[in-house]
C-alpha cells in the first residue's frame, strides 16, 4: 500500500470519528461511498466495491460503537431491557442481511445506499422527531422490529441509529435514553455485520491482499486508529458549536458522498 492510500484512510478515520462524536452519527454514512471510490481507484473489481466497503465499514463501526456505548452506559442513558428484548432480532436480522447484500449486485445495491441515504439527510435537515402515540411491543414484536432493523443496517452498513432512535421515540422512550440504548443496539449490528460480510466473501477472487472475506484490514486497521482519536473529541465539541447547522451540512454531504458513489460505480 502506497502512502497516498495510508494517509487517505487515516484523514477518513479523524473525519468519521469527529462526526461521530459531535452529532451521534454513525460512520457508514461516509465510509462506505469514500471507500467504495478508493478501491476503485486502488483496482478492486467492480463487481466488490460495495460489498468490501459495506464490510469493511463494518468492522469499524465495531469500535466506535464500544466508545460511544462506554459513554453512554457511563450516564445511565441505557435501557438495557430494550437492547436485550432486541438484540436476538438485530443479531438475526443483520447477518441474514449480509448473505442478502452479498448476493445483490453492485448497482442495485449501490443505488439502494444512495436512497436510504437520502432518506437519513431529509430527516436530519427536516429535524423529524415523531410523535409519541404508542408503547413498546412485546417478545417477539420487539424481536421483529430488531431483525428489520438489523436487516436494513446490514445493507448500507449503519448502527441503526436512523432506525431505532425514531422507532423509540414512537414508542414513548426518552430521547436521552433513545439515543443511549441505540448506541447499545450498535455494538450486534456491527459485530454480527461484520462476521457476515466476512465469511460471505470468504475466498472470493479478485479481493485485494490482507482482505479477510469483505473487510479490507489494512483500512480497518487506519480507520479504526484516527477514528477512536478523534470522537471524544467530536463529543466535547458537541456543546460548543451549532450542532442544528453542521447536521444540515452533514446532511448535504452525505448526499453529495452518495451521489458520488453511485457515479463511481456506474461509471467503473
Amino acid at each position: 500500500m502506497g502512502i497516498e492510500w495510508l494517509v487517505a484512510y487515516l484523514a477518513l478515520g479523524a473525519f468519521v470519528g469527529f462526526f461521530a462524536g459531535l452529532l451521534g452519527v454513525g460512520g457508514g454514512g461516509i465510509m462506505v461511498p469514500i471507500l467504495t471510490t478508493l478501491f476503485a481507484a486502488q483496482g478492486v473489481p467492480r463487481e466488490h466495491l460495495v460489498h468490501l466497503a459495506l464490510g469493511t465499514s463494518m468492522a469499524a463501526i465495531v469500535v466506535t460503537s464500544v466508545a460511544s456505548l462506554r459513554a453512554h452506559h457511563k450516564h445511565g442513558a441505557v435501557r438495557w431491557d430494550i437492547v436485550r428484548g432486541v438484540a436476538p432480532g438485530v443479531l438475526l436480522g443483520t447477518f441474514g442481511g449480509t448473505f442478502i447484500a452479498s448476493r445483490v449486485p453492485t448497482t442495485p445495491l449501490a443505488i439502494f445506499f444512495g436512497c436510504f441515504m437520502a432518506y437519513v439527510a431529509l430527516q436530519m435537515i427536516l429535524n423529524v422527531k415523531p410523535k409519541p402515540s404508542r408503547e413498546l411491543p412485546a417478545g417477539a414484536g420487539l424481536a421483529g422490529v430488531g431483525a428489520a432493523i438489523g436487516v436494513i443496517s446490514a445493507l448500507v452498513a449503519i448502527g441503526g441509529g436512523s432506525l431505532s432512535v425514531p422507532f423509540m421515540t414512537w414508542c414513548n422512550v426518552k430521547m436521552q435514553n433513545a439515543i443511549g440504548t441505540s448506541a447499545a443496539i450498535g455494538l450486534p449490528i456491527a459485530v454480527a455485520g461484520a462476521v457476515g460480510y466476512l465469511i460471505n466473501g470468504w475466498g472470493s477472487g479478485g479481493l485485494p491482499e490482507w482482505s479477510a472475506g469483505y473487510v479490507y484490514l489494512p483500512a480497518l486497521v487506519l480507520l479504526s486508529a484516527l477514528s477512536s482519536f478523534t470522537a471524544p473529541i467530536g463529543a466535547r465539541l458537541a456543546h460548543k458549536l451549532p450542532v442544528a447547522t453542521l447536521k444540515k451540512i452533514f446532511a448535504g454531504v452525505l448526499v453529495l458522498l452518495s451521489t458520488k458513489m453511485l457515479h463511481t460505480v456506474l461509471s467503473t
